[in-house]
């Protein structure tokens, strides 16, 4: 391959993924999902601490209305792919997740995961979903059998479990539902402080 090819490659490998979010798109991504709104990105921005990489719509929502989890583009702005589409950005979600994780209850799934066969499918079937829907917004070649928390062998990351969870609808991400379930989170109930 000749200078020149390496660097169109590259160079079409660096562009962002630019894809019309619609309804439609949308609702195949997540069930929860919905476009961005006004003020999301400064919302999440105060949320994280940070300004936000690639987000491109809100997989979920609390009860107010405030961002609960985000959808990331597989490709940031710079080039880099990003394999964690749906994160929690909601800080009294993070928190109560971050008190399981705590726990290391991380360990226990994954070994649940190794002895029960249908939890293993599940947690297979919600890693191929994962990148399926990842996929509706462009294949990204860097991270295509990656997706996010450790899937489809373990348990990683609740964080991006729950986020999974909440945007795509309970039944998806067993270890995300679980996970819910273990911190009583009802999502018809503001948790916000504000």
């Amino acid at each position: 391959m000749s200078t020149q090819e390496k660097k169109t490659e590259n160079s079409k490998k660096n562009e962002e993924i630019k894809v019309e979010l619609t309804d439609e798109l949308l609702s195949r991504i997540a069930i929860n999902a919905s476009p961005l709104r006004e003020d999301d990105v400064e919302l999440v921005k105060k949320q994280l601490g940070r300004k936000p990489r690639g987000l491109i719509a809100i997989g979920a929502r609390c009860a107010c209305g405030k961002p609960a989890v985000t959808i990331t583009s597989p490709r940031l702005p710079d080039g880099s792919p990003f394999p964690t589409f749906f994160y929690l950005c909601l800080p009294e979600l993070i928190v109560e997740v971050s008190r399981l994780e705590v726990k290391n209850i991380m360990k226990e799934m994954t070994k649940e995961i190794a002895a029960d066969e249908n939890l293993r499918e599940a947690h297979q079937k919600a890693h191929d979903s994962y990148i399926q829907r990842r996929n509706l917004l462009g294949e990204v070649p860097e991270i295509a059998n990656i997706s996010a928390g450790g899937m489809p062998t373990h348990v990683k990351c609740l964080h991006s479990l729950v986020g999974y969870s909440l945007a795509a609808g309970k039944g998806v991400c067993p270890i995300g539902d679980k996970a819910l379930e273990m911190m009583n989170w009802d999502t018809s109930v503001c948790h916000c402080e504000d």
